[in-house]
Formats: C-alpha cells, sequence, structure tokens
C-alpha cells in the first residue's frame, strides 16, 4: 500500500514516526558534540577549510556554524537558529546548540518508555516560562548603576565576553578599547548606535596593539610635500568643493581673434578656483594666529589641483582630497562642524575641532589620524595584526564585544556566569516541578537538567572530573545566600564568586537562550513526518 506522499508526489521522499524523530534526535546531538569542545575559555579551536583552500581557525561558534557546510535540514535550522541568536544579542550561539542537543537527548529516554512528544513539549513550555519568570525576578542577577564603578562592570563583562574568542594577553587590550568606544559614542537619553564606531585595520604590528581613537583614520594623505604633517589644535574644514580648475561647459560656441582673449577666457576660468581657494585661506588668516597657535585642515570630497595645493601649502594648511563620503559623514560627527557646498557663507560655526591630526606612512599607503575630536558622536577602532587570520580572528571578537557592551548598558542588569545562572536555575525548576501535577513535570525535569549541560561542559573542555565539580557546583549554589552567588572555577575546578572573580554574562544572551532551546526542541519533538517532495516524475513514472 502505497502512502499519502506517494500519490501527491511519486517522486518525493518520507520518513515517518519514529524513524523522524531518531533523524531529528541524531541530527541535534550530532551538531551538539561538533561545537561542544569549543565552550568557554578554555575550549578547542577548529579549522575551516573552503573549497578554495583558504583556512580559518575559531572557536567562535557564530563563525562556525555560519560556516560550515551543513546538509541535514535538522542540523540546519538548529544552526540558522543558533545563528540568529548571536546575531541578535553577540553571543550564546554555542549554548543554544548544546542546550538544545542536551534537551533532544533527555527526551530520546522518556520517549522510548513510551510517553507521547506532545507531554514533553508542554513541560518544556512551563519550565521555560518559569525560568524566564525566575530570570527576571532579580534573583539571578546583578543591576547595573551609573557610578564611578560603572566602567570597572562593563569590562569585565567584555572581559567575559572576549575570553572565548582570543587569548588572555589580546582579551584584556580588546576589552578597555571596545569599552573607550561605547562610551566615547554613548549619548545620553538614547539608543546606542554601534554602527557609529568604525572598524579599520592595518597589517602592521601585533593585535595586542589594537587601540581605540577618539576620532576617524582616513585612507590616504596629504598631496603636497610642502604640507605638514603632524598640526595639533586643528580647525577642520569639511568641504565638498571643487578647487581645481575646469573648463567651461556651454552648449554655445566662442570663437577667439587673438591668443590674448583666449588667454582671458582661461584667466577667467581660473579665477573662479583661485577665489575659492583664497577664501578659505582668509578665514584661516582670520582663526588661525601665531599667538593662539591654532591649524587649519581641509578634508575635501573633491579634487584640489596643483595649484591651490601649492596656494594652500604656503599658508601651512594640510589639505586631504577626494574623501570618501562615509568619511565624510563620520567626520563631521566626530569633529563636529558641517560639511559645505559653497564657498559662500563660510563662517566659523561650519568648522569642526580636533586636537591632533597627523599622518601615518605603511610602505606605500599613508593614512591621516583625526584624534582628540570635540563632539564625539563617531570613534574608530583601529585593529593590528601581522596577518590577514589574526585580522579577521580579531574583527569579530570586536563585534562581539561591542554588542556586550552595548547588552550590559541597555538591559541594566548582568548574569554572574561560571554556570551558575545554569545551577541555580536548573534547581529552582526542580522545586517548581513537584507543584506541577501530571506527566508534564517530567518536561519540567528534562529541561532542568539539560541547563546542566553548560557547567558540566565546561568542566569537561577544562580537564577536571564532571561529576565531582558539578556536584561541587550544586553544592555550593544551594549554600548561596541572596545577594551571593557561586560559580564553576575553570583552573582548579571547584567553587568560587563570579561576582568576586568579575565573570559575567549578558542578561539578554540568557534570555535568548531559555526562550530559543525550549522553543526549538519542542517543534522539533513534535514533528512526526519528514518529506523530501522532488519534482513530478523524479525518481518515478507520472502517474496516468
Amino acid at each position: 500500500m502505497q502512502s499519502n506522499l506517494a500519490y501527491l508526489n511519486p517522486g518525493g521522499q518520507q520518513v515517518r514516526k519514529a524513524s523522524a524523530l531518531a533523524i531529528n534526535i541524531g541530527a541535534a546531538r550530532g551538531l551538539q558534540d561538533v561545537v561542544k569542545s569549543n565552550l568557554g575559555p578554555r575550549g578547542t579551536m577548529k579549522m575551516l577549510v573552503s573549497g578554495a583552500g583558504m583556512i580559518k581557525i575559531t572557536k567562535d561558534g557564530n563563525t562556525i556554524l555560519g560556516e560550515m557546510q551543513i546538509q541535514h535540514p535538522t542540523a540546519s535550522l538548529i544552526a540558522r537558529a543558533a545563528t540568529a541568536t548571536d546575531d541578535e544579542s553577540g553571543d550564546g550561539s554555542t549554548s543554544t546548540v548544546i542546550v538544545i542537543g542536551e534537551m533532544m537527548r533527555q527526551c530520546e529516554r522518556y520517549i522510548q518508555e513510551g510517553l507521547h512528544p506532545r507531554l514533553l513539549t508542554e513541560g518544556f513550555e512551563l519550565a521555560k516560562g518559569e525560568a524566564s519568570r525566575f530570570l527576571h525576578s532579580g534573583v539571578p542577577t546583578v543591576p547595573v548603576v551609573e557610578g564611578p564603578g560603572l566602567r570597572d562592570l562593563v569590562n569585565q563583562v567584555t572581559r567575559t565576553a572576549l575570553s572565548t574568542k582570543v587569548g588572555p594577553a589580546m582579551k584584556d587590550a580588546l576589552a578597555a578599547a571596545i569599552v573607550d568606544a561605547v562610551f566615547a559614542i554613548r549619548q545620553p537619553n538614547a539608543p546606542i548606535d554601534l554602527h557609529m564606531v568604525e572598524i579599520m585595520h592595518m597589517k602592521h604590528r601585533l593585535g595586542t596593539e589594537t587601540s581605540f581613537i577618539n576620532g576617524i583614520v582616513l585612507d590616504h594623505g596629504g598631496r603636497h610635500d610642502g604640507m605638514p604633517q603632524r598640526v595639533e589644535n586643528c580647525y577642520i574644514l569639511i568641504c565638498n568643493i571643487s578647487l581645481e580648475w575646469e573648463k567651461s561647459e556651454l552648449t554655445s560656441g566662442f570663437y577667439y581673434s587673438s591668443a590674448e582673449q583666449k588667454q582671458q577666457m582661461a584667466d577667467a576660468e581660473r579665477k573662479v578656483t583661485d577665489d575659492r581657494t583664497r577664501a578659505i585661506i582668509e578665514m584661516k588668516r582670520q582663526l588661525c594666529t601665531k599667538e593662539n597657535g591654532k591649524n587649519f585642515v581641509i578634508v575635501n570630497q573633491k579634487g584640489i589641483d596643483g595649484l591651490a595645493l601649492e596656494m594652500l601649502a604656503r599658508e601651512g594648511i594640510l589639505a586631504l582630497r577626494r574623501a570618501k563620503r562615509r568619511n565624510m559623514e563620520r567626520l563631521a560627527l566626530s569633529c563636529g562642524g558641517e560639511c559645505i557646498n559653497s564657498t559662500e557663507g563660510m563662517t566659523p560655526e561650519c568648522l569642526g575641532y580636533a586636537g591632533l591630526v597627523h599622518e601615518y606612512t605603511l610602505g606605500d599607503e599613508k593614512y591621516t589620524f583625526v584624534e582628540q575630536a570635540s563632539k564625539g558622536k563617531s570613534c574608530t577602532l583601529l585593529i593590528r595584526g601581522q596577518n590577514d587570520h589574526t585580522i579577521a580572528q580579531i574583527k569579530d571578537a570586536v563585534r562581539d564585544g561591542l554588542r556586550a557592551v552595548k547588552n550590559t548598558l541597555e538591559d541594566g542588569k548582568v548574569v554572574p556566569g561560571a554556570g551558575y545562572f545554569e545551577v541555580a536555575c536548573s534547581q529552582h525548576l526542580h522545586k517548581y516541578a513537584d507543584t506541577v501535577t501530571g506527566k508534564q513535570k517530567i518536561g519540567v525535569r528534562a529541561f532542568a537538567d539539560s541547563l546542566l549541560v553548560i557547567p558540566k561542559t565546561l568542566a569537561e573542555n577544562s580537564g577536571h572530573d564532571v561529576q565531582a565539580a558539578i556536584i561541587a557546583l550544586q553544592e555550593a549554589v544551594s549554600r548561596c545566600a541572596p545577594g551571593t552567588f557561586a560559580g564553576l572555577d575553570i583552573v582548579t575546578g571547584e567553587a568560587l564568586n563570579p561576582v568576586s572573580a568579575g565573570i559575567y554574562d549578558n542578561f539578554v544572551v540568557k534570555k535568548s537562550l531559555v526562550d530559543t532551546t525550549g522553543v526549538i526542541a519542542s517543534q522539533l519533538l513534535l514533528v512526526d513526518e519528514i518529506m523530501k517532495a522532488g519534482r513530478r516524475g523524479a525518481g518515478a513514472a507520472p502517474q496516468e
């Protein structure tokens, strides 16, 4: 007897009932085994090799799941859900995959004993709601309060997020630069826009020399040897004015009776550019004197010809031409002022200000650093590294670190790390399960036991006895008084105070973990048929 799909599409394939559930459980556990060893500061690395032979070595779960060629549909679904969580909150992709795999493993035993998946999913839904209420209750969180200690707390959260991406030495340098960058663009009573942090890289020196620039870095320099290469206390003219000789474009024709008349026309065309240049020089003379020690810098989106450059160089003006539009916009945000399109009506209020502008030459390329900006609505993180692999690894870590800082400031609270939340929530759910009537309490307990896979994996990746470490951690959490916390020390395998050690996780990451894992696991458990439908006639004769 043919199945229903065979009547609808003879070329389709299907897997039903227990086989479909076994495929989903196997895919979830298989993906869990792939990324499980990457969790935590002591996790191992994965080498990703592309079809062209390009190699990337990383332990970032989002990068691994995003660049792996996953063919299995269930594993692909879990990977997309985990990467979506990472894109939203900046972290938690590896934890999401591991917890989903553990949930499927926990449910496999109960299903084999005859329990219907619907009862497990109903228990998951109850557990998810209770875990979310526990997280929002404030018991497992630390408030983020404005004050002198805010920057130190944010720095600790960032260092925790970076510890799973880069080494210890680089972690401290990157965390300090990232926190400075976000605090530089932070505006009162306004959301933080991370697009205002420009990320630039230079293949030069060491990754630990990655630095924060309170300003902007332009990827070109002055175009005249007589111009200064380092100026301080600078007025900055941001303009989109043509300072090069342009031939008049008219539809009518000119007829000259002598060479003098042709020269007069050329002089008239030249006078337009010279007048614009003299207007800029006149403003510079009014604002910059020997007594006040001010200097003048021009950043022009259009061109500046040789004669105009010579005139500007004689006045000690540093002029940059053909700047990119995005750099012009960021320059106005960081240094103040506005981009002008004409010298008419030009006033000092149109100018920006920076404390230092200097050129830096690296090989055949020139860079212009605009530092100590006055406005502070945009800044730059300059990433340094010896090779493309190091730079790419630092860029991935910087993006996660920026979102960690943003989440900390916007959430207003953080969660102590080192596995504390998972153990505390697991114990809370076990107590909650005693109040649930019916078989749904089995799903609640399965959810609670699944959360323990995070501290277990941390202990396993650190080389400690898993059972001894998890029992010691559970006992320490049980003894915690209100306002005190306990987590896993990956160095000794014993319990520690994560707050004293400066180990914090983002609140939104834990919230996404609780919500996403329960939903995805429930959907996979309720699948009783997997259909792969091909085109009509593919693999079978057409129906008559």
